[in-house]
């Protein structure tokens, strides 16, 4: 295991090697490692702890070759140069503030297998300009894609019953979504006042 904060504020550190004997990285394990900009995070990894790689603003790649089954809160959170990360098929929820101001993240793939989006999760990431919510995904929380400046097209699946309190908050780009009939619920200042809904 790496324990607890051991790399925390480490800022000189521009490269670590995380060997295949580690199953678990603590909490803030590398957080404000400014200087890092690359990290592998091998297949026997199986739990990553909050804030592990938090303001880590110069990584620019993460590769999870893991069998993750959640990305935890705030683990990535303003990593403002990371441009694009692939989040493997084991992982099933991704919780509250995850990619929160990852402000160069322009591409992210969320695989079918996650059923939960914590709030405020992509809140921040302004370099966004689509995404795709995958057909699992029963209700996006409040804020998730909040500030997302650039967002100009998302997908709601049929699965989605709920959106939350300003989860689009100024997204001022989207100019219309569609609804599925599945929505039952969207609460109040879901989405930026221009935004035009369509009702499928």
């Amino acid at each position: 295991s790496i324990g607890e904060g051991v790399f925390k504020k480490c800022s000189s550190i521009t490269q670590i090697i995380i060997p295949t004997s580690v199953t678990f990285i603590g909490e803030c394990a590398f957080q404000s490692c400014s200087s890092l900009q690359q990290i592998f995070i091998p297949s026997s990894v199986t739990y990553i702890g909050w804030y592990a790689f938090e303001k880590c603003t110069s990584l620019k790649q993460i590769i999870i070759n893991s069998l993750l089954s959640s990305i935890s809160g705030y683990t990535f959170s303003q990593c403002e140069s990371l441009t694009k990360i692939t989040i493997p098929p084991s992982v099933i929820s991704i919780e509250e503030g995850a990619f929160e101001n990852c402000s160069s993240l322009s591409q992210i793939s969320i695989p079918s297998s996650v059923n939960e989006i914590g709030c405020y999760s992509f809140s921040g990431c302004s370099s966004l300009t689509q995404i795709m919510i995958p057909n699992s995904l029963f209700s996006i929380k409040k804020y998730t894609f909040s500030n997302c400046s650039s967002l100009m097209q998302i997908t709601i699946p049929s699965s989605v019953k709920l959106i939350e309190k300003h989860a689009f908050e100024n997204c001022s780009l989207l100019s219309q979504i569609k609804i599925p009939s599945s929505v039952k619920s969207i609460e109040n200042d879901a989405f930026p006042p221009n935004t035009k809904i369509i009702y499928n």
